[in-house]
């Protein structure tokens, strides 16, 4: 070998890398005071930062990128937070229904009036004209073709005689007939007592009143057309 030759270099082994070191640090804003604005060194130099440290110490502050500094995000966290700001207002109620004023005296005993006129004028013209002679009413359809009594039969002459005041006639002509005379004049004061105090009539009899009275009306008519109930045929 030449003695000018200089001899060869050892191989290089590459350099140990270099410890992490973390990602630099960002910039603060100026209206931001959160763990980065602490962290790094130009945080001293923004004088929001420095003019209020206790944002910077507080868990708001590092929580999120809105700072206690801002009144407007403030405000704003504060409304979505805080149930009392973001309550519905009160529902508002509608105007109160007006009170019930009945019509005058003379319009409410317009109606029970004149439902007792017409009744008046219905007793009045049968005792009038005798129903006991033929030709004046017509003969009852069933009575004609069966020979059997209905529930109504005899209503007529026991009308009349409830008119000229012959009470145990009338009863033999016609019981239920009597017995509709004395609940409808009943129907008639009670009417004609609350129109005059001024309360509302309303009829809203029961099923199960209903069903009685047809079944009164039904053991009638079989009764008074069997020989043992001769006494309440007409």
């Amino acid at each position: 070998m030449d003695a000018t030759t200089p001899p060869p270099a050892p191989p290089l082994s590459p350099p140990p890398p270099a410890p992490y070191a973390g990602p630099p640090p960002l910039a603060p804003h100026a209206g931001l005071s959160g763990p980065q604005s602490s962290a790094g060194p130009a945080s001293s130099a923004d004088p929001e930062s420095s003019a209020a440290p206790a944002s910077s110490a507080g868990p708001e502050s590092s929580a999120g990128p809105e700072s206690s500094a801002d009144p407007a995000s403030s405000a704003a966290r504060a409304g979505h937070e805080g149930p009392a700001l973001c309550a519905a207002p009160p529902h508002s109620a509608g105007p109160a229904p007006a009170p019930y004023a009945p019509p005058p005296l003379r319009r409410r005993l317009l109606a029970p009036l004149g439902a007792l006129a017409g009744a008046a004028a219905a007793f009045a013209y049968v005792g009038a004209v005798d129903p006991n002679e033929p030709g004046h009413y017509p003969v009852c359809p069933l009575l004609r073709y069966t020979g059997l009594y209905c529930p109504g039969c005899g209503g007529l002459r026991s009308a009349h005689a409830f008119v000229h005041g012959d009470l145990a006639a009338a009863l033999g002509a016609n019981a239920m007939a009597v017995a509709g005379y004395a609940a409808f004049a009943v129907f008639m004061v009670f009417w004609l007592v609350r129109a005059v105090r001024g309360v509302p009539v309303r009829l809203n009899p029961s099923p199960a009143l209903l069903w009685a009275v047809g079944g009164i009306w039904a053991v009638f008519c079989v009764v008074r057309n069997l020989p043992a109930g001769a006494a309440l045929a007409p």
